[in-house]
């Protein structure tokens, strides 16, 4: 089974967003004003900063790997 790697999008322009990972990707806004989407690796440490968005991801382990705080900032692939 392959493992399926979280996305957030930050399209609302928070500043902060609580995540339930510590590795994910981020897309900054939702497409067409996305940025490369680039994953990110929060090692040991309980947040991490977006080099292209600089949206600050706080690590909250109350959330699973589809939730986030604000709601709203999981980013669905559409299907092909």
């Amino acid at each position: 089974m392959a493992s399926r790697i979280a996305h957030f999008q930050n399209s609302s322009g928070h500043e902060r967003i609580e995540i339930g990972v510590r590795e994910f990707m981020c897309v900054g806004a939702n497409p067409p004003f996305d940025h490369p989407h680039v994953f990110l690796d929060m090692g040991r440490d309980d947040e991490k900063v977006c080099p292209y968005c600089s949206t600050l991801y706080l690590y909250n382990p109350e959330l699973s790997a589809d939730e986030t705080k604000p709601e709203g900032c999981t980013y669905k692939v559409a299907a092909a």
